[in-house]
């Protein structure tokens, strides 16, 4: 379904697609102060992002609330297009904006632009092509009480003015049907899956997903409530009480209507699989991207195996496996109250670290880090990077956010993560989310003024979850001994996604066995393996793979830069420039060092 492949644009961190947040607590106001004054961005930039208007309106049109999300104005009170027919009348506005973006490339003579119009050209492409493969196969159900939550938070939380929090009640009110020309997007939901349900070959969702969805639906109802309360938003009862009602009757509806033609088998047809993968940055055939991930998976092990020794005399162990080394290490835990403080203070260590060994350049800023809430959880149980506004930007930032727990899917059994919220953990899940990774990843977006082709339409998970590896790569030496030992326990997570991914998917290995090596093997704990099972199978089928191939990329291109350079290289100018190119394809990357980087390096 469009809104879907529209979701999946915006997707990145340790999860796929990124689902909106919940507010951070009061003490959390963020400094939106910038460290100097906004550069303004070359004349080529500009060019470029007024021919991406033509592709921002169509995705805008369909979807305000990504428009809102990403600082678009005019969307704030605007929600997504549940119509009759969206995905032909998508395709035909997406073709429209193609074709006159294909007029423009033929009259433009600079390679910059040109080269950010091809980008917007392919983007438009993929997601036509993706709206065809999910029209073709499946049955368009949507998880509405889901979709309120993120369109409602995009607008209450402390980054966003004042001045636009009023229209998330206007954006309720027509959520719910309370506006002029507003249908409720439950009925029009249900209209829509109605109007297919009588084709026998289209596929429905995942029963487990469509579980998981009914038993979050108390918690987003919940979180959109204290989101009001919060903000003291004045005369949301009404469409609060309606938006209560209307998901209960929806709720009601799924169980009658759609969990009948849910399928109990995950995998997904080949094509759809296939496009999957395309989508985030794949360009190798899945069977060769399981040999290259097998392949490290083993080379990984046998590095934890060695150091595993070392962090066990460093930290009074006895056991020296390495499996035993972690799970003691897992249980210095740290509580709700003593979390935050306790990352914030490795925080400060991996900026200093930075700083001392010019690995990248930092803002003055300090980042922020918050812990999510119940109805976040639900939507994202995993940690990941909330981004700012990448149009507008008026000094907002990214926000790092890990959660506690997996809620439950109906068992009424919250089960707790120890994955993120032991005291070795807070290393490598900073240098990720944090700095050197997705926070500053985005932050050097919007500071170096980079163009929304390669910001926004250039997006996959390859180009952004490939920097956010690497980062974790480069801090693992100065780290501690019980660091480095969780960094390559999520390096080697990074390595089994890739080739369990794609082998449930194809039928290649069980859930059962898959289980079994994530929790004996790589020794994540039963939550964090049911997340990662579910996110492999319905919550996003291939995105988890672009990990391992986006750092394998990065890796490469860096070694052949050394070995270019010599004694020329220079990391934290490598970094920068990378940092600098927005997310930009490995192959695209590759050409900008190559022609720019290196010669300029070279000329020094």
């Amino acid at each position: 379904m469009f809104t879907r492949i529209l979701a999946a644009v915006a997707a990145f961190a340790l999860c796929a697609p990124a689902a909106l947040a919940a507010p951070p607590p009061a003490s959390a106001k963020p400094d939106l102060r910038p460290d100097k004054a906004p550069v303004p961005p070359p004349a080529w930039v500009v060019k470029s992002n007024g021919y991406a208007q033509v592709l921002m309106k169509v995705l805008a049109e369909f979807n305000p609330e990504f428009a809102s999300q990403f600082g678009l104005p005019g969307y704030d009170d605007k929600v997504v297009d549940l119509r009759p027919n969206v995905g032909e009348r998508s395709r035909a506005a997406l073709s429209r904006a193609r074709d006159a973006l294909q007029q423009d490339l033929a009259e433009i003579g600079d390679a910059n632009v040109r080269e950010d119009l091809e980008i917007m050209i392919h983007a438009a492409d993929r997601f036509i092509a993706s709206s065809k493969l999910q029209d073709q196969y499946m049955l368009p159900y949507t998880d509405v009480g889901q979709t309120i939550f993120q369109g409602e938070f995009g607008l209450l939380q402390d980054q966003v003015s004042a001045e636009r929090r009023p229209h998330a009640l206007a954006r309720l009110k027509c959520y719910v049907g309370m506006a002029p020309g507003c249908t409720p997007v439950t009925r029009e939901a249900e209209a829509l899956f109605a109007a297919k349900a009588g084709d026998g070959k289209l596929l429905g969702p995942y029963k487990a997903e469509v579980e998981q969805n009914l038993a979050n639906t108390r918690r987003y109802v919940d979180g959109v409530r204290k989101l009001y309360a919060k903000y003291k938003i004045e005369g949301a009862g009404p469409a609060l009480d309606a938006l209560q009602k209307q998901l209960d009757d929806y709720d009601a509806w799924v169980k009658s209507t759609v969990l009948p033609r849910a399928r109990t088998d995950a995998r997904l047809p080949e094509a759809i699989y296939a496009d999957n993968l395309k989508n985030v940055g794949i360009d190798i055939p899945p069977q060769e991207l399981i040999k290259q991930a097998e392949k490290s998976f083993m080379e990984i092990q046998a590095e934890m195996e060695t150091l595993a020794p070392y962090v066990a005399r460093a930290e009074g162990f006895k056991a020296t496996d390495y499996r035993d080394v972690i799970k003691q290490l897992k249980q210095q835990q740290l509580d709700r109250d003593n979390t935050e403080p306790y990352y914030e203070g490795v925080i400060g260590k991996i900026e200093a670290i930075i700083r001392e060994h010019h690995i990248v350049t930092l803002p003055q800023r300090k980042m922020i880090m918050r812990l999510a809430s119940e109805a976040e959880s639900a939507a994202q149980p995993a940690p990941h990077m909330d981004p700012p506004p990448l149009i507008n930007n008026h000094g907002e930032r990214g926000q790092f956010v890990p959660p506690l727990g997996n809620p439950p899917s109906g068992n009424g059994k919250n089960e707790v993560y120890d994955d993120f919220t032991c005291k070795a953990c807070a290393w490598t899940l900073t240098a990720h989310e944090g700095r050197p990774g997705h926070e500053l990843q985005f932050s050097a977006m919007v500071e170096h003024g980079v163009s929304l082709a390669r910001s926004l339409f250039a997006f996959n998970s390859v180009n952004v979850e490939g920097w956010a590896l690497y980062a974790e790569w480069m801090m693992v030496q100065y780290e501690p001994p019980g660091g480095q030992m969780i960094a390559l326990q999520l390096r080697l997570l990074r390595a089994a996604r890739a080739f369990l991914d794609p082998m449930l998917n194809l039928g290649l290995i069980t859930r059962q066995r898959a289980h079994d090596i994530l929790v004996n093997d790589v020794g994540i704990s039963e939550a964090f393996a049911r997340e990662e099972l579910d996110r492999f199978m319905f919550r996003s089928p291939g995105q988890a793979t672009a990990y391992f191939y986006g750092y394998s990329r990065i890796l490469e291109l860096r070694a052949h830069t050394e070995i270019a350079l010599g004694d020329r290289f220079n990391l934290q100018q490598f970094n920068d420039f990378i940092l600098s190119q927005g997310l930009l394809p490995p192959d695209q990357l590759a050409e900008a060092v190559a022609k720019q980087f290196i010669p300029a390096q070279q000329a020094r």
